[in-house]
Parts: C-alpha cells; sequence; structure tokens
C-alpha cells in the first residue's frame, strides 16, 4: 500500500478532477469519464499500479461515476424543463444493450490496446468540439426505430469503451437530427445513466486480479467515493451554467486539452 504522504495528494487530485468532470458533464454533455479515464490512469500508474488490466479497472470506475453525475445532471435539467423523456424512453433499451456488450468487449482487451481504443476516439470527438457547427443538419427530425435499432447499442458500445456517459456522442448525434442544443445537452445527459449502471453492474461481476486495492470486480470503490463527492456538488452548477453561457468557445479550448490528452494516451501505448 501507498504511504500517506503519497496518498494525500492523489486524495486531493482526485477530488479536483471529480469537480472539473462534474462540471463538465452539467455544461458541455461531454460525460465526466472523458476526463476521469485518463485522470485514474495517471494516478493509478503513479501508485504503481499499473498493469494490462489498468484500463478495464478506470474504465469500470468511470462509469460507476458517471450513474451518479448524470442522475444529479439530468434532474438539474428536468427542472428546468429541457430533458426530452419521450427520447430518453425511446433510446434507452437499445443503448442498454449495448453498454452490456461493451462490458464482454472490455473484458476481453489488454491496457494498451484500449488506450488505443480511447485515444483515437478522443480524438475525433475533440475534433467535432472543434470544428463542429450547430448549424449542421443531417434532418429537421430524429429518425424512426430502425435507426434506434442499430445507433442505440453502437452508443451504448463505444461509450463503454471509452468509460463515457454518452454526451460525446448522444448530443452531437440529436443536434444534427434537429433537436436545439440545450435540450440535446440535457437529453444526452441521460443517456449516460442507460450506459453507466448496466455497465456498471456487470464490472462488478468482472474478476480483475491486478486491480488497485479496494476494487469490486473492475471497480475501485475509493476512487469512485472520492470523484462522486464532488461530482454530486458541482454537476448541477454545470448544468446551471448551460443555460447562462455560450458554451462555443469553451467547447474549443476543451477540445484542445481533450487532443492533447488523447495523443499523449496513444503516445503512451505505441511508444
Amino acid at each position: 500500500m501507498p504511504e500517506l504522504s503519497t496518498l494525500l495528494p492523489l486524495v486531493a487530485i482526485l477530488l479536483a478532477v471529480g469537480a472539473f468532470a462534474g462540471i463538465l458533464a452539467g455544461l458541455l454533455g461531454v460525460g465526466g469519464g472523458i476526463v476521469l479515464v485518463p485522470a485514474f490512469f495517471y494516478l493509478f500508474s503513479g501508485l504503481g499500479y499499473g498493469s494490462d488490466d489498468l484500463m478495464q479497472v478506470c474504465v469500470a470506475t468511470s462509469l460507476a461515476t458517471i450513474i451518479v453525475t448524470s442522475a444529479r445532471s439530468v434532474m438539474a435539467h428536468h427542472r428546468k424543463g429541457a430533458v426530452d423523456w419521450t427520447i430518453l424512453r425511446q433510446w434507452a433499451p437499445p443503448i442498454a444493450i449495448g453498454a452490456v456488450i461493451g462490458v464482454l468487449v472490455v473484458a476481453q482487451l489488454r491496457t494498451a490496446t484500449l488506450q488505443v481504443i480511447f485515444g483515437v476516439m478522443v480524438f475525433l470527438i475533440a475534433g467535432y468540439m472543434m470544428f463542429g457547427r450547430s448549424s449542421w443538419r443531417l434532418s429537421d427530425h430524429l429518425p424512426g426505430g430502425g435507426f434506434r435499432a442499430w445507433f442505440g447499442p453502437l452508443m451504448g458500445l463505444v461509450s463503454v469503451l471509452l468509460g463515457i456517459g454518452g454526451g460525446s456522442i448522444g448530443t452531437p448525434m440529436l443536434t444534427l437530427h434537429g433537436v436545439p442544443i440545450h435540450r440535446a445537452v440535457a437529453t444526452s445527459a441521460g443517456f449516460g445513466i442507460t450506459i453507466a449502471l448496466p455497465s456498471a453492474i456487470a464490472f462488478l461481476l468482472t474478476p480483475v486480479e491486478t486491480a488497485p486495492p479496494y476494487s469490486i470486480g473492475a471497480i475501485n470503490i475509493p476512487a469512485f467515493l472520492i470523484v462522486i463527492a464532488m461530482t454530486t456538488f458541482t454537476a448541477p452548477l454545470g448544468a446551471a451554467l448551460a443555460h447562462r453561457l455560450d458554451a462555443k468557445k469553451l467547447k474549443r479550448v476543451f477540445a484542445v486539452f481533450l487532443m492533447l490528452v488523447a495523443l499523449n494516451m496513444l503516445r503512451k501505448a505505441l511508444f
């Protein structure tokens, strides 16, 4: 076990990361997991728990925190009347199916492979955040059940591979089909619950022999508790800011940050 002098700074870092992740989840609709996964990876590696299964723990722990963060964010948006519950009810089953499939896939992949997947996909997400336009449209309304039948499971699968709540995929998907940005952010926050709840339950039952101490299955309980202590407080603040600020400039700055994180993750995996 690491010494107290090592643990205290790491706890402080996790508190700060949790606060940041919660604000992002409410403000930008990108999901705090996009920050938590690399943060967990660097912190656990720094503690000497690097292994072929480490990214499984990072992804699983991130998803567990998203259950709480997403619930708080959705309720905050709901109080402002921004959540489209009809969309959530329609999309929840196919997304949940994809999330469970994602757990089965993650359990078979090593850390280096998951790092490459994370790096490539996050770089693409950052590129959309940087260059995407709110005026872009594929249509003026959401497609029907055929589209949900394949895109919903795909969203759940990819989100679990990245350890994110689905907002990074769901928000662009909704806006590209004519859903106003604030309603898209609020509604896609709800995708996080449908992704994180079934996948976290499955990860609790997924044994990881080299997981950091105090882990149940692939979920590290101390990291989970520390982060949600902050995200439960800051996610509603982010949701409130989302209705006051033009997030365009913030998204571009954050996109640059994500690109650097993604490139560094790829560097560690490939070199």
